[in-house]
């Protein structure tokens, strides 16, 4: 079976047909009558700023899908934040990419989405290790699209192995509840030492200490077994058993130090968002975020005609016209007409993407995640989910 999991495949994403039956009725019937305007489309959230900030990525596989297509494409840069407006641009006769609205809006809302709430976790805990935990959360098959809105948001690293591979990242993560379960209850230094003497010399020696006993007796044991090879413990106490839980990690955190572990770290998962990260960032090194970056709605694009052989047009409650946006020297995100004088002191944010059905931008995750974090900045954007 050569598609056993039930997944569209990439060609089908390529050819249009992972698409609403109604384009495809929507080209027979202009085929039929003979008819292809030219029209400028805008891929749009919300008309005017709303000063709510969120993340656009995905602008590289928009420029995968439109590779041969007889169009102009313009987009904002990856990782741009946006809070109205236009953030894709698309110019030529409608019948090269009436089939593709489907898939593009798709590669554009759903990372967009994961983007934005991986990156209200990374400023939750500037200084803190975040790394994305989110995988097991969605279909396997877009486990890297997770991983890279989450790098792009400026997260320290993931741990799905495959999606490593796509991205040329290395994993990161340690063992489960399910490697202290093998073991048994009692046999905890077994499975840590066994873990120490197993895996290669560069994965960090993080003990998982919460499967037993408690999180401090449990600590002070894997300190004991592993001695100065051990580099931190990770607290994965589900919330049913929590409590207090920044008293639990203060406590692991006193315990440690009065036996001169300075130096081993305390990393935190389970359920953790924002909200979290905050109350706990001075107590703990390092966390897991995985639910809240998963569990976010896709942003809600639309695609829109807004031009038709050089005349303005739209459906009610949307704005004719084609559209350029702006960020304003405060950090303001303005939408004005194309053929109208911008703002003073505003830098224009489409750049073309695709000219005459051939990419003509290159894409770097680095320079995407450095844009997104200092575009955070300028904005103002609030950590708050």
């Amino acid at each position: 079976m050569s598609n056993p999991f039930g997944t569209v495949p990439s060609e089908a994403i390529l050819d249009g047909t992972a698409t609403d039956a109604y384009f495809e009725r929507t080209r027979a019937t202009l085929e039929h009558a003979e008819t292809n305007p030219h029209v400028v489309a805008e891929v749009t959230a919300d008309q005017f700023p709303t000063g709510s900030f969120e993340v656009v990525t995905g602008i590289a596989d928009v420029a995968t899908l439109f590779d041969g297509r007889a169009v102009d494409v313009d987009a904002l840069p990856d990782g741009q934040l946006f809070d109205g407006g236009p953030v894709v641009r698309i110019e030529g006769p409608y019948l090269e990419f009436a089939e593709l609205e489907t898939a593009l809006l798709g590669l554009l809302s759903q990372p967009s989405g994961f983007a934005t709430a991986a990156l209200e976790a990374r400023l939750a805990a500037p200084e803190s290790l975040v790394l994305s935990f989110g995988a097991r959360h969605v279909h396997p098959s877009i486990a890297s699209t997770v991983e890279r809105a989450s790098l792009l948001a400026g997260l320290d690293g993931f741990s799905h192995v495959a999606a490593g591979e796509i991205l040329d990242r290395e994993p990161g993560g340690t063992m489960p509840h399910a490697l202290m379960f093998c073991f048994g209850e009692g046999n905890q230094d077994a499975a840590w030492r066994a873990f120490d003497e197993a895996v290669p010399e560069d994965v960090p020696r993080i003990a998982l200490v919460d499967t037993f006993w408690d999180e401090v007796s449990e600590s002070l044991l894997a300190a004991e077994t592993l001695g100065e090879d051990l580099d931190g413990v990770r607290i994965d106490t589900t919330s049913s058993r929590r409590g207090d839980f920044r008293h639990i990690i203060r406590e692991v955190r006193w315990e440690l130090d009065a036996r001169g572990l300075e130096d081993v770290d305390v990393f935190c998962s389970g359920g953790l968002g924002p909200e979290q990260l905050r109350e706990l960032r001075d107590v703990a090194d390092g966390f897991g975020v995985g639910s809240h970056i998963t569990n976010r709605n896709p942003v809600d694009f639309s695609l829109d005609i807004v031009e038709i052989d050089g005349e303005p047009i739209s459906k009610r409650g949307k704005l004719s016209g084609v559209k350029e946006v702006y960020r304003t020297a405060d950090g303001g995100h303005h939408v004005a007409l194309a053929d109208r004088d911008g703002p003073e002191d505003a830098d224009a944010l489409l750049e073309p993407l695709v000219r005459d059905g051939e990419p003509v931008r290159e894409f770097d995750l680095e320079a995407a995640s450095q844009r997104c974090l200092a575009d955070a900045d300028a904005v103002g954007f609030d950590s708050a989910p």
